[in-house]
């Protein structure tokens, strides 16, 4: 929404203390407005415990996207890797493996747009912004493709633009050099949670850090041998 609707820091009696607590906020505020889910954001850092954020459907938009920068006031961008799953992964008793969510899943090139719900994400701890869906503000991608396991996801070069000026260009980038590891423990996250369906994404990432951008902007991120997506900043 405008900045006019967003919120101060959430009541302490609220407040998640712990990765499980933050989840099911997301959860209750899905239920409550009764949106569809259309993609997740998954982070699973080495040595901590996997955190996965909701992106609803109205949010989702192909390259090349035009979003309102009233929608997204801090008009946050991260070029990340995705996938998008081709068929449900519904709950199960076992573990899915690395193998089976492989098959089911195409690559595509991304661009998250981050953008806070709090008046003062400065002052957010990360566990409030993981209940906020981990920032999320909108998601853009590129054209799906169905041939990516000869690419090397966590290593192909990046580069970003800005009004058509590269501002990053590098090999690799990726938090854990494994996408599609992301994209398994978001399955493993959902298991337990209704499971992940057809049609949804995962964005697993970013490769480019976190740069802030202003009304007006347009972005852009390539990937070699995967492709490109881009969104611009309407004021």
């Amino acid at each position: 929404g405008a900045a006019a609707s967003r919120i101060a820091l959430l009541p302490p009696s609220c407040r998640p203390s712990s990765v499980t607590e933050a989840h099911a906020i997301q959860d209750a505020v899905t239920a409550a407005l009764g949106t569809a889910v259309g993609a997740f954001k998954a982070n699973a850092p080495a040595g901590a415990e996997p955190t996965r954020g909701v992106i609803y459907a109205p949010s989702i938009h192909p390259s090349p996207s035009r979003i309102p920068a009233s929608l997204v006031p801090q008009c946050g961008v991260e070029g990340e890797v995705a996938f998008v799953f081709r068929a449900d992964l519904p709950p199960r008793l076992t573990p899915y493996t690395r193998d089976e969510v492989a098959a089911v899943v195409d690559a595509c090139p991304a661009i998250e747009v981050v953008t806070s719900r709090f008046a003062d994400a400065d002052a957010a701890s990360p566990i409030d912004k993981l209940a906020d869906c981990i920032s999320n503000g909108a998601f853009v991608h590129g054209a799906p493709i169905k041939v990516w396991q000869g690419l090397e996801l966590g290593k192909l070069k990046v580069t970003l633009t800005v009004n058509s000026m590269p501002v990053l260009e590098q090999v690799g980038g990726h938090p854990t050099g494994d996408p599609l590891g992301i994209a398994v423990a978001l399955v493993e996250m959902m298991r337990g949670a209704g499971g992940v369906k057809a049609g949804q994404f995962v964005t697993c990432g970013s490769c480019t850090g976190l740069r802030y951008l202003k009304p007006g902007d347009v972005c852009g991120v390539q990937f070699e041998g995967l492709g490109a997506a881009e969104v611009t900043f309407s004021p």
